[in-house]
């Protein structure tokens, strides 16, 4: 089983699985299944609202973090492309993940898990880190929020993940992290079953991953 350090946090309540894949996600194809569930009105076991979302700001500001602009949970950004339809098909392992952060409002990070090296922490980053985050070569400022940290550094957060983890079409194995407030009891666990609950009906093995201090 892998396992996965998390640091004291009062307001975290993180969930985390991994996936394995029968064939690179490359080669799966989308899900219809999926993509149906990919609008606001899609029928869901959760659904967000201004709750939801002031729990995951206030968690995301504890460490000093603004997240506002350009800078606001991945969660909230789902929202806006869906309802403007500019948010289209990427894998099956993206979409679900994509899915299911729409609905519960947390915002989810899935890594490749053969792109990231292990040990694997959760934190919050010190001033000054950044990465970039995408193909362009864009960097985001990580100072003050919290973090996936693999052995090379942060790696992925509720904003926005690294580039040099993403799944791309060779990924086979996955990791992922909901970003849960302890504001919303039990959010992230049930998030969790029905996001492995949907990987599972695409064919997906997923596993627990051991949460430890």
């Amino acid at each position: 089983m892998l396992s996965l350090s998390v640091d004291p946090h009062p307001l975290l309540d993180v969930a985390a699985f991994t996936t394995t894949f029968s064939r690179p996600l490359g080669e799966l194809g989308p899900s219809e299944a999926l993509r149906g569930l990919l609008a606001i009105d899609a029928p869901a076991p959760l659904r967000s609202d201004d709750t939801v979302r002031g729990a995951v700001r206030d968690l995301l500001r504890h460490g000093g973090y603004k997240p506002t602009g350009r800078g606001k949970p991945a969660s909230e950004y789902l929202v806006r492309a869906v309802t403007e339809g500019a948010l289209g098909s990427i894998n099956l392992a993206v979409d679900a993940c994509n899915v299911v952060s729409l609905h519960s409002g947390l915002p989810i990070s899935v890594v490749d898990l053969d792109r990231a090296q292990q040990p694997l922490r959760v934190g919050i980053a010190p001033a000054g880190s950044k990465y970039v985050f995408n193909a362009s070569g864009q960097e985001i400022d990580l100072g003050g929020l919290l973090c996936l940290f693999d052995a090379e550094g942060p790696c992925a957060n509720a904003v926005k993940d690294a580039q040099r983890t993403k799944t791309n079409g060779e990924t086979t194995r996955t990791l992922t992290v909901l970003w849960g407030a302890k504001a919303l009891p039990g959010r992230a666990s049930e998030a969790a079953r029905w996001y492995r609950a949907l990987l599972s009906e695409a064919g997906g093995v997923t596993k627990d991953v051991a949460l430890g201090a």
